[in-house]
């Protein structure tokens, strides 16, 4: 592996890509260590400290790569761009105009991701403005006895500068996701992703370590060690676990010349939704805490008092809920982004059929069976994945930043793995070796 990881930066071009998507991620670690005007940086820093934040809060952070609490200039990280993206593809199914943009090749896709850059924008200014407020008014840090002294100036100028500087943060990480993306290695927005979660690793793994009682914290330190490796393993066993399903092309003759007669397959992946079922989850699942904090007196009401008592991590309650969010979500995302009526037809238009099953309609129905069939063990272990946070929190005591939690385990193989592939593929067409022999 050490002389794939020499050969890609003997190569020129590769070099090039490497070292330009290296440049990019140190100006994107850079910028989310510099505050936002108007911030007073100690009190922030004695309330993240001090504090414990989880939730959706928790969720974001997670993405910025610890921006977030920390109140900086890329405090929204990507959030934005990847809940524009989820928004866009969710409205492709029920707007016309943009299922035929979809349908028109390159040139529709590049007015969708426009449309997805605006989307972003008008995001950011909403989550800016959101989260400006709740600095304001100390909600971020809940138990921090500075809290609401984090922002001191609370005139409209300085709120504005706030909400402008983090809208700007926003579309310059969309930006530098962009040029990685033309011309780096890899989708950019899923390494800048894979950067601000593997930045929180060593922080939160010695966190651990120090809040250990078994010599000195080194036997929790080595047993979630051991507990990261085995849930990898897992991880990239189901992400690569694949239903191929064979197809024949019959031949046709054309003039002298016959075309098709070749055999290929459709590969349906266990986990066909990815990671998309626990973000909206954990989204999902955090309004009704949302809802008790803004809603004045209903914090001291029964109903905000019984939220506030079932819907926290480690409460049966909020396990079970989520558990069966992930569940519905992964069904929900799989069956809109995958229309078996649509590659049926396709595959008849171009003389495909699976073998034993008529083309047409049975076709349909038999990729839409056999994609259910897969899909339930895929939700299924995104719910025990994605769990895996609570039950740290009940084992070892943790924060809520857990480095193994589902969300983030999931980003890191997932990403890992594409990018792996894509400098493979480039290694291969020199060298006809590949990254990893």
């Amino acid at each position: 592996m050490l002389t794939a990881f020499a050969r890609a930066f003997k190569t020129p071009d590769l070099r090039k890509k490497l070292l330009f998507t290296l440049g990019i991620i140190v100006l994107y670690r850079l910028g989310a260590h510099v505050p936002v005007p108007g911030v007073n940086y100690k009190n922030v820093q004695i309330c993240v400290d001090a504090a414990q934040t989880g939730g959706l809060f928790g969720l974001v952070n997670l993405f910025s790569g610890g921006a977030l609490l920390q109140i900086t200039i890329f405090a929204l990280g990507i959030m934005p761009y990847i809940t524009a993206s989820i928004i866009l593809q969710l409205l492709t199914v029920v707007i016309p105009r943009l299922e035929a943009l979809k349908k028109e090749g390159q040139s529709g896709t590049a007015k969708i991701t426009q449309y997805t850059r605006y989307l972003t924008v008008a995001l950011a200014v909403l989550q800016g403005t959101g989260l400006v407020a709740t600095a304001r008014n100390g909600a971020i840090f809940q138990g921090c006895q500075v809290a609401d002294q984090i922002v001191p100036d609370k005139s409209i100028f300085v709120t504005l500068i706030m909400v402008v500087t983090m809208t700007a943060g926003t579309a310059t990480v969309m930006w530098l996701g962009e040029l990685v993306t033309d011309r780096g290695i890899g989708n950019g927005m899923s390494i800048l992703m894979f950067i601000s979660i593997a930045a929180g690793f060593p922080g939160a793994l010695w966190a651990i370590k120090k809040q250990g009682d078994l010599a000195n914290g080194w036997i929790e330190f080595g047993v979630v060690i051991l507990v990261g490796f085995a849930m990898v393993g897992l991880v990239v066993f189901v992400e690569q676990a694949q239903r191929r399903i064979p197809v024949q092309y019959a031949k046709r003759m054309i003039g002298r010349k016959s075309y098709g007669g070749t055999s290929t397959y459709i590969p349906l992946k266990v986990n066909q939704a990815g990671v998309i079922p626990v973000i909206f989850a954990s989204s999902l699942l955090y309004i009704p805490m949302l809802i008790v904090q803004f809603s004045g007196g209903g914090a001291n009401s029964s109903w905000g008092t019984w939220i506030q008592a079932n819907f926290v991590d480690g409460k049966p309650i909020y396990i079970a809920t989520y558990f069966l969010l992930i569940v519905f979500f992964a069904f929900f995302y799989v069956a809109i982004s995958f229309n078996p009526e649509e590659v049926a037809d396709n595959m008849k238009k171009y003389g495909g059929f699976i073998p034993g099953i008529r083309a047409g309609r049975p076709t349909a129905e038999y990729l839409s069976y056999v994609l259910n069939r897969i899909t339930w063990p895929g939700s299924l272990y995104l719910g025990l994945i994605a769990l895996v946070p609570t039950m740290a929190l009940a084992g070892f005591g943790a924060n809520q930043d857990f480095p193994f939690g589902g969300t983030s385990i999931l980003i890191i193989v997932g990403v890992g793995l594409e990018t792996v592939k894509q400098i493979e593929s480039q290694l291969q067409q020199r060298n006809y070796e590949g990254f990893l022999r």
